[in-house]
């Protein structure tokens, strides 16, 4: 009974000094980043044009992006001007995409500089984050308008194929 009593006050105590104990922040580090918004990650996707999931609503919905179309040139049997076709949207993608993504990060180092060097105010940071949004908005709609382009140019057979092979058959029946 002694020992049980001791156990049990023993574990009332930790319990009581549990919240005094602090798990580091999920932001522990971000400091050290150039950007602190951004990931060496995203900042990397942003320089290379890369697509970062902005494009899901096409994507999911039967509106195949050209990178994953030529990813599956053989698998859909695409022809020399669909592949070409293919291939001028990325281009035209990246030329649009790689300079949107520069300022997002330039606009976002702002934001973090506003604060960093202590002069953030309701104004400054009303228009930061208006030009931050604006610019990912920007690179959003470049993202995707290239699959309204990249669906004109396959037969409905392809999507079809193309949501099959990305795991997509079956969701949405727009094709």
């Amino acid at each position: 009974m002694i020992v049980r009593s001791l156990v049990l006050i023993a574990l009332a105590g930790s319990a009581m000094a549990a919240p005094h104990q602090h798990a580091p922040s999920p932001y522990a580090g971000h400091r050290d980043r150039a950007v602190a918004a951004l990931s060496d990650q995203e900042v990397t996707d942003l320089r290379n044009g890369a697509g970062m999931g902005l494009a899901l609503p096409a994507e999911l919905n039967g509106y195949p992006g050209p990178r994953h179309v030529l990813d599956l040139a053989a698998e859909l049997g695409l022809t020399a001007a669909q592949r070409a076709t293919a291939e001028r949207l990325m281009s035209e993608m990246r030329r649009q995409a790689i300079p949107l993504g520069e300022q997002v990060i330039a606009a976002e180092a702002e934001l973090g500089r506003l604060f960093s060097e202590g002069v953030a105010s309701t104004g400054t940071v009303a228009v930061a984050t208006d030009r931050v949004a604006r610019l990912r908005g920007e690179l959003r709609s470049v993202h995707l308008v290239v699959h309204l382009a990249m669906r004109e140019a396959l037969t409905a057979e392809q999507r079809a194929a193309y949501d099959r092979l990305r795991g997509y058959a079956g969701g949405h029946g727009k094709h």
